[in-house]
């Protein structure tokens, strides 16, 4: 259903939305974050199209998709749907988060409830890929992994690293190939820069 509505629908999504003080009202609830995710990843869908995916009711996702209209993250998709089928759509791409200037405690709080559904959906994506992995084949198989290295750095270092991180990343999004490439298929890469600080650490 998802190639059938990107081939009726030449809607180009934004590159990136800032989520920040005032819109992340919009996706503070988990199943919002869920709901965006799926429309990037897949494409245009309707609420029962959704409701289906994430085994929640219509109704359930109708009121959401409506919140996150309201807010900007997602746009109706014209030419899709007949009737009273309405068809949806992510308006960006990607989100970056920036909460330097939230300073009320109430906007910190649906800060963090956010992020805690971005990681909730981020684990749920590599659990995926595990249950997933064995049926995959072995260039597949060997085209992925779960790694993770620890050392110190300082504040500075870790926004460097970051950075070239970033860089290395979006080159590689720049040039993906089209998707009438048959050997080509659909890659997450997640970046988790973690600073821990004990009380060693911060004297």
């Amino acid at each position: 259903m998802a190639d059938q509505a990107n081939a009726q629908n030449d809607f180009e999504p934004a590159p990136e939305v800032v989520i920040d003080g005032v819109n992340v009202r919009g996706l503070a609830h988990p199943l919002r974050v869920k709901m965006l995710g799926l429309l990037r990843d897949n494409g245009p869908a309707t609420a029962t199209g959704l409701a289906t995916a994430l085994g929640e009711s219509s109704g359930a996702t109708s009121y959401h998709l409506r919140q996150l209209e309201q807010y900007g993250f997602i746009v109706p998709a014209p030419g899709l749907g007949t009737g009273r089928e309405r068809w949806w759509q992510a308006a960006h791409r990607m989100s970056s988060f920036d909460f330097s200037d939230a300073a009320e405690p109430d906007v910190q709080l649906l800060g963090m409830e956010y992020l805690r559904s971005v990681a909730n959906y981020n684990c749920g994506a590599i659990s995926d890929w595990l249950r997933d992995l064995d049926q995959q084949p072995k260039e597949w198989r060997d085209a992925g992994t779960i790694s993770d290295w620890r050392f110190r750095l300082t504040p500075e270092q870790s926004h460097e690293l970051m950075e070239e991180l970033t860089a290395v990343i979006e080159r590689f999004q720049r040039a993906a190939p089209p998707t009438s490439e048959a050997t080509a298929a659909s890659v997450a890469v997640q970046l988790q820069l973690l600073p821990k600080l004990t009380s060693g650490d911060e004297s």
